[in-house]
């Protein structure tokens, strides 16, 4: 191998050992939390239920306090009843088809379509159609199959109390969240400012991209926030923070309409530039503006990602002072537009900033009354 080859080799196993020794670091409370609630739950079943070998006591724990997105409430509610549906099924199964490979089969087959038929949760489908399976192949524990079934109970149960008693701070993923949703609007943003200085259609093509591939960050916040307002609800150290939860959701709204916005400025921006509708005056003032926006959404992700309150207010109070100045500047004739393709861009960028000054805080009219009259 040669000398680059292994420098190269290096780089990419010290990023590797960098990246694992940050995203360990990171789980280390909640592994803590689950080899807790797991233990707690298997020695509970087993010394106090008295079940023998309780594992399923110690899965349905470690699967509701696993490092998923999804809402624990539901995961426990998945592993409980996909859990008991799932030894109802395979009895029946067995006491009609009896014992044996291609009835295993059969019942599998049956329990995954029953699942997808009574709910479209991944959690649930596994449990049901492994229990059945189970069912089937593995003699019955000592006290019957349901015993099981009271074990996923259990191992639930726990898992809800691990996250009442010792939730992680709620906010945190919907913070992650936010900070990388607005640094996508910001560079599509950027990357129309780009394209209009150096008149390259296809670049704000690529803009248009970037602002659709971002969809999926809207939705694993909106995600985010749902499983963080369930934990902010249940945990009681965490219960001041729903305001600041709620407050965060309403501007997820408004920053999910600014990226649609952008996507249909950045497409008609695409045919602007393809047709010359702007003049070199026109095109340097509404790159500034873009540049200047991009600016004000990353102030306005420094206000909704801010652990501190001091720092989260005047970061959002920068970011509403920035776009509002911007606002008062998106007339078609302040901006040196001329032709009405032009015109059409500078009208398409007004519900946009709108939707940015709301999620900033600012009330709805009062945002639209910031904009020039026509």
């Amino acid at each position: 191998m040669s000398q680059t080859g292994i420098a190269a080799s290096r780089r990419f196993l010290r990023g590797r050992i960098r990246t694992g020794m940050v995203r360990s670091r990171n789980s280390l409370v909640p592994a803590i939390q689950m080899t807790f609630g797991a233990v707690a739950a298997y020695a509970f079943a087993e010394y106090v239920l008295g079940h023998t070998g309780p594992l399923f006591a110690a899965t349905s724990a470690l699967i509701a306090l696993g490092f998923s997105r999804d809402l624990r409430v539901r995961r426990v509610m998945e592993v409980g009843l996909g859990c008991t549906i799932g030894i109802a099924v395979g009895d029946l199964l067995l006491h009609w088809l009896g014992a044996g490979i291609w009835q295993a089969a059969v019942v599998l087959l049956v329990s995954i379509l029953l699942a997808r038929f009574l709910d479209s949760g991944n959690i649930f489908t596994t449990q049901l159609a492994l229990q059945s399976l189970l069912v089937v192949l593995l003699p019955a524990p000592a006290g019957g199959p349901f015993t099981r079934s009271i074990d996923a109970v259990v191992g639930g149960v726990i898992a809800l109390l691990v996250t009442i008693v010792a939730p992680k701070d709620p906010r945190r993923e919907p913070r992650k969240d936010v900070q990388k949703l607005l640094h996508e609007l910001a560079e599509v943003l950027r990357e129309c400012s780009v394209a209009l200085v150096e008149s390259d259609s296809t670049r704000a093509w690529h803009a248009l991209v970037r602002g659709r591939n971002s969809q999926p960050l809207v939705d694993a916040m909106r995600h985010s926030l749902r499983a963080s307002s369930e934990v902010a609800t249940l945990a009681p150290a965490y219960r001041r923070h729903r305001d600041e939860l709620d407050r965060m959701e309403q501007s997820l709204e408004f920053i999910d309409l600014a990226l649609r916005n952008s996507r249909v400025f950045a497409r008609r921006l695409t045919s602007s530039i393809n047709h010359a509708a702007l003049s070199d005056e026109a095109t340097e003032n509404i790159a500034d503006v873009l540049q200047e926006t991009a600016a004000a959404v990353d102030e306005l992700s420094l206000g909704l990602a801010e652990v501190q309150e001091g720092a989260r207010h005047a970061h959002l109070r920068s970011a509403r002072q920035d776009l509002g100045e911007i606002a008062g500047r998106l007339h078609p004739r302040m901006l040196e537009v001329q032709k009405l393709e032009g015109e059409t861009v500078v009208m398409l960028f007004r519900p946009l900033m709108v939707d940015l000054l709301e999620a900033a805080g600012v009330e709805s009219r009062e945002a639209r009354d910031l904009l020039p009259p026509l």
